[in-house]
């Protein structure tokens, strides 16, 4: 596999984002980034970020996390961020992207994570990998926040906002990332904010990653990720850990998924679930901080 590694100079001086990257590897060699701050036996935070942002859509949401005593780990999946960019987007599919998270954070290698009792919150394509992790290694959780996000099958339609985005990723080769994810925010992003989602990517060249993203979101049942979709949900109908749900009441993209998790999640019986107000898609920049004060105070009640 061909790969790309974005250069160290590209993430100097980012905005509102001191931390230093950790690095694992995963099982078939990729280097992949990790913010990984706070003390190693506390309380685990995973933060799984999106298309086609990384780790830095959650600098907001930390401080108040390590504030509250938790271990904060938030990888950059690959192809995105700091971690490595494999420069064909046939090297991309759903499953080893499933694969390329497990190996890093639950693995027992010399620089993976090995995760245990992890409190998952996950947005965007950050659900779509974060609940195949819960259905398929659900021992390894102790609870999940879910914002703005879900697990297509492909048995029911994407709507007409997300088709439009696709139709326009696949027509720019060159996809312009910094605008890309200030549309998706209610209140916008400064051009600095804007300039740190494109440092990841000095060229057309290292963006197969956020090209190939929509194309592998399952659109029919036949769809080659389908059968492992449906498997999750099986697993996810069984998980009566807790599980909540804090949705924006402004995203097109995702309206109303939340009503598929509660319905069929038997964790999310009896939690205290929340609408963010005033946020957009990217809620954690919209409402970071708030966000990550929901999240904290409610993990504080188990």
């Amino acid at each position: 596999m061909e790969t790309l590694r974005t250069p160290d100079a590209r993430f100097a001086d980012l905005p509102g984002f001191p931390w230093e990257p950790r690095y694992a590897t995963t099982s078939d060699g990729l280097r992949m980034a990790l913010l990984d701050e706070g003390p190693r036996d506390a309380p685990v935070v995973l933060l799984l970020h999106g298309e086609p942002t990384w780790s830095y859509l959650y600098r907001e949401m930390v401080p108040g996390l390590l504030e509250g005593g938790f271990r904060v780990v938030a990888p950059d999946l690959i192809g995105f961020g700091r971690s490595d960019k494999p420069l064909h987007e046939s090297d991309h599919s759903y499953a080893a992207h499933v694969e390329w998270l497990r190996s890093v954070l639950f693995e027992a290698a010399p620089d993976a994570l090995d995760l245990r009792d992890v409190v998952l919150f996950c947005q965007d394509w950050g659900g779509l990998l974060g609940l195949r992790l819960v259905a398929e290694h659900g021992d390894r959780f102790r609870a999940v926040c879910a914002s703005n996000t879900g697990l297509p099958d492909g048995s029911v339609p994407m709507g007409e906002q997300w088709q439009q985005f696709r139709a326009f990723v696949e027509a720019t080769p060159d996809l312009p990332v910094g605008f890309l994810v200030t549309s998706g925010c209610a209140d916008g992003l400064t051009d600095a904010e804007a300039a740190a989602y494109d440092a990841p990517f000095p060229d057309a060249s290292y963006k197969a990653g956020p090209r190939v993203m929509p194309s592998l979101i399952p659109q029919s049942p036949d769809d080659p990720a389908a059968p492992a979709q449906r498997a999750a949900w099986e697993a996810l109908e069984r998980f009566d850990k807790p599980f909540l749900c804090a949705f924006s009441d402004g995203d097109p993209i995702t309206k109303g998924a939340d009503q598929q998790l509660l319905a069929r999640v038997p964790g999310t019986k009896g939690q205290p679930h929340t609408t963010i107000a005033g946020a957009s898609h990217f809620v954690q920049e919209d409402r970071g901080e708030e966000l990550g004060r929901v999240l904290a105070d409610w993990v504080g009640t188990f």
